[in-house]
């Protein structure tokens, strides 16, 4: 049954999510959180764009063996 909570997964509340927020806040201070949203962000950017590279290169791939079989089809059939 859906909660509608986002972490459900984890089995976390909100009791503990800020637990966690307090922990952070306070282990790296106010000044360097900003430093470390930007730093995580451009990480997942940057795997969101190799993701994306990798896909096309699959369906490149895919679409080359497409044609080079409709090439093998052709030619058998003109052969006939």
């Amino acid at each position: 049954m859906y909660q509608g909570t986002i972490l459900e997964f984890l089995n976390m509340g909100g009791g503990e999510m800020m637990l966690i927020m307090i922990a952070i806040l306070l282990l790296f201070g106010g000044k360097k959180l900003p430093e470390l949203a930007r730093g995580l962000g451009k990480g997942i950017r940057e795997f969101k764009d190799a993701s994306e590279g990798v896909k096309r290169e699959i369906h490149r791939n895919i679409n080359s063996v497409d044609i080079d079989n409709e090439l093998k089809q052709d030619e058998q059939t003109a052969q006939r």
